[in-house]
Formats: C-alpha cells, sequence, structure tokens
C-alpha cells in the first residue's frame, strides 16, 4: 500500500506527496503528459529531443546537473510514447534545490540555438548508432507502421526519421514546449523523507508563479479494426533470421490489460514457459524467443519475437509459433499455469516497490487514467484475471486477422 496525500495548484499543476521516513533522501518526479504520440507527423521525434534539451540549461539556470551535484544529488530522464518523465534523486535537506532547478526549466528554457545544434547532434548519433547501424535495430522503425495504419503509435519514439529533427527550428522548439511543458500538463510527486506541509510550501514557492498554459485537446486517430493480416519481408546483414509478429490488444487503463500481460507471461516467461519450453528446448526452431506487452495507453501490441535456428525457414517457424497460439485459443490455461505467472507477475510488483523512486514514478504514472488510487490497485487486479478472462482475451487476440508478421532474413 502506497499512502499519499494530493493537491493542485491554481495553475493546474498536480502535486502528489508521498512520506516515508525511513529513508533519508527525497525523490521528485516530473511526468509531463507528452509522448510521441502527440507529435505532428511531418515534426517526429520531438518529444525525444526535448528529453536531452531540457538538460541544456534553463532561462535562469545555464547548467542543470552541475548545482544538482554539488549538493550531492542525481538525475535522469526517459521518454516513450505516452510521457516524458523527469526524476532526481537528493538528500532530503537539499530538496529545495530540486525544486529550484525544476520549476525553472518548467518556466521556460534557455532557447539557446548552441544548445538545440548540440542535442540535435546527439539525437541525431544515437538515431544512426542504435536504429541503423546496430543489428535489428531498425525493427521498431519497420514494425511500427506495419501494426499501426492510423494512429500515431506507428513511428517510434526516436522519429520516422532523421531528416525531422535535423530540420527542427527554433520555432519549432518553442511551439513545442509552451504547448507540452506546461503546469497544467504535468504531474509532480515528491516522495521520502518529507512532509506534506514542506512540500505545499516549495510548490506555492517555486511552482505556482509559473503561468498555466493553454488548455491542450488530445484529438488522436482512433486506429480502425484490422481486416486482414498485414506483413513484411526485410532482407539485411544480420547474424539469424528472426520472426517479429504482433497482436493488437487493450490499452494500459482497460480491465482486459492484465489478462493479456499474464498472457504473454504464459507464452515466454521462464524455462517452463510454452514458446520457450516447446519451440527452443524439446523442437529447437528458435535459438531465443519471448512475447511481452507494449503496456501503451492506448490500445497496444501483444508481441511474440525470436531469432530462429538456422537452417529453419521462417514460414515453418511462424506456424509452430501460431500452433501453441491456437492451443491456448481452443483449450485456455490450466490454473496452476495462470497462478504461477501470477505468483512471478505480483512478486515483480511488490519488490519494485521497494525503490522509492519507482513507488514515485507509479503514483504519477497512475494519476494518468484519474484515478491516483490505482496505484494501490494493481495486485487486486492481477490476481482477479480468471481462466475464463484468459481463453476470452487469447480468442479475441490470437486471430489471423489482427496479426501483423514481420520475416527479418539474413543475408550475406
Amino acid at each position: 500500500m502506497i499512502l499519499f496525500n494530493e493537491f493542485t495548484l491554481d495553475n493546474g499543476l498536480r502535486v502528489i506527496v508521498h512520506e516515508d521516513h525511513s529513508v533519508q533522501i527525497a525523490v521528485m518526479n516530473i511526468l509531463y503528459d507528452v509522448g510521441s504520440r502527440d507529435e505532428d507527423p511531418n515534426k517526429t521525434g520531438f518529444a525525444h529531443l526535448f528529453e536531452h534539451l531540457m538538460f541544456g540549461g534553463s532561462k535562469n539556470i545555464p547548467s542543470y546537473d552541475e548545482p544538482l551535484q554539488l549538493v550531492g544529488g542525481e538525475n535522469n530522464a526517459f521518454t516513450n510514447t505516452d510521457i516524458t518523465n523527469y526524476y532526481l534523486t537528493v538528500p532530503a535537506s537539499n530538496l529545495e534545490t530540486g525544486f529550484w532547478l525544476e520549476s525553472d526549466r518548467m518556466l521556460s528554457l534557455s532557447f539557446d540555438p548552441k544548445v538545440l545544434e548540440v542535442q540535435r547532434k546527439v539525437v541525431i548519433e544515437e538515431f544512426k548508432q542504435r536504429y541503423l547501424n546496430q543489428p535489428y535495430g531498425d525493427v521498431w522503425l519497420k514494425l511500427r507502421p506495419l501494426a499501426y495504419q492510423a494512429h500515431p503509435y506507428q513511428w517510434a519514439t526516436i522519429g520516422k526519421e532523421i531528416s525531422h529533427i535535423e530540420n527542427a527550428t527554433m520555432d519549432d522548439v518553442k511551439k513545442f514546449f509552451f504547448t507540452h511543458y506546461t503546469p497544467n500538463n504535468a504531474v509532480l510527486v515528491v516522495a521520502g523523507n518529507v512532509t506534506v506541509d514542506q512540500v505545499k510550501k516549495l510548490s506555492e514557492k517555486w511552482f505556482a508563479p509559473i503561468p498555466a498554459g493553454k488548455k491542450k485537446t488530445r484529438n488522436l486517430a482512433h486506429e480502425p479494426r484490422h481486416t486482414h493480416k498485414r506483413a513484411e519481408h526485410v532482407y539485411a546483414k544480420v547474424p539469424a533470421n528472426a520472426l517479429y509478429k504482433t497482436f493488437h490488444m487493450a490499452g494500459r487503463f482497460h480491465p482486459d490489460y492484465y489478462a493479456s500481460d499474464l498472457l504473454s507471461d504464459v507464452l515466454s516467461r521462464g524455462e517452463s514457459s510454452r514458446l520457450y519450453r516447446t519451440l527452443v528446448k524439446e523442437k529447437e526452431i528458435f535459438a531465443s524467443i519471448s512475447s511481452f506487452v507494449t503496456g501503451t495507453i492506448d490500445p497496444g501490441l501483444l508481441v511474440v519475437s525470436g531469432r530462429v535456428c538456422e537452417g529453419i525457414d521462417l514460414l515453418d517457424a511462424e506456424k509452430e509459433v501460431d500452433k501453441i497460439l491456437q492451443t491456448i485459443v481452443s483449450e485456455g490455461v490450466a490454473k496452476h499455469e495462470l497462478q504461477k505467472v501470477k505468483n512471478q507477475a505480483l512478486s515483480t510488483h511488490i519488490f519494485g516497490e521497494v525503490e522509492i523512486l519507482n513507488r514515485a514514478m507509479n503514483l504519477a504514472f497512475a494519476s494518468l487514467c484519474g484515478d491516483i488510487n490505482r496505484v494501490n490497485q494493481e495486485i487486486e487486479l492481477t490476481e482477479n484475471v480468471s481462466e475464463e478472462d484468459i481463453y476470452r482475451t487469447a480468442q479475441e487476440i490470437f486471430t489471423e486477422n489482427n496479426s501483423c508478421t514481420m520475416y527479418y532474413h539474413a543475408t550475406q
């Protein structure tokens, strides 16, 4: 159980406080409700670019890292399709330094052209190294537009193509910042050796003067129900043939999400899981195989992927995967099999909450569904998944028309 208090400033900033006086640190987590799904299709990669720009100096503070390090603090950030998340830890006695730093960059970036050029080059280099010049690096650049035809999940967080970042102007940057990096589009979680009164005073002092932004209306394209299987063949110099198969599923806050997540665990979590046991250990068709859910807020994907053993045709490998999926569709899963993956999931969840930073992140993310109490319902929602839920979800998800397959061929 994560105990918390919450309040909202006049400018719309949602503040959540989680007191834990057993630690000597304080954590600040600021979640901005903006991800790559909020980008212009012709100007992608901006959410990720901003993750970099936010460390390049703000209106009154030329260096973000230096003053934080002087008080013994650490920080980092990440961006995905749905959110951009910044976090820092400091000794509890130096919490106000965190408020000073975070409020100043929410107020405004420095918008220094030199910073833009430096971070532009960093992102372009990251695009090349991680996505273009690495074996299998371009998988999601190709798999996303295959799986999504309308919804902006069709491009990766890094962006559709390098040219979008190369051509980004300072006006583009300013527009994106003042549209999305506003108090009323953010959630601040302060956790650790703090008090509610302390956080209220510091929030009023440092964040309340920042003006609210224009209310943002999110109107994303809805992904239509697929009527046929889609497939693509890719050829590249990689170590082995690989198979990537996706199925559309419910979004993160939908009741069926938990059944889908456990279904992916039944398939590949651990050496006794169905895909691994049959296709890696027994039949030796795959050298490695996994399944996972993307966990996106809007309807996401259940993905099965694996590297195929030498001499095995990709189409034959796919048929073997389909056999296992269809067995669950026709027969469901056994009670003991479901209980095993529930225990694994609950163990992961409980151990994850040992870290106070994880608790802060979970509180921030839960707030997006409109009910922060959901952070304390994850265990119950997982435990309540029945064999019937798994059976029904498998029948809905594992249909040919709901699938997209990418055959990744290794060339000489």
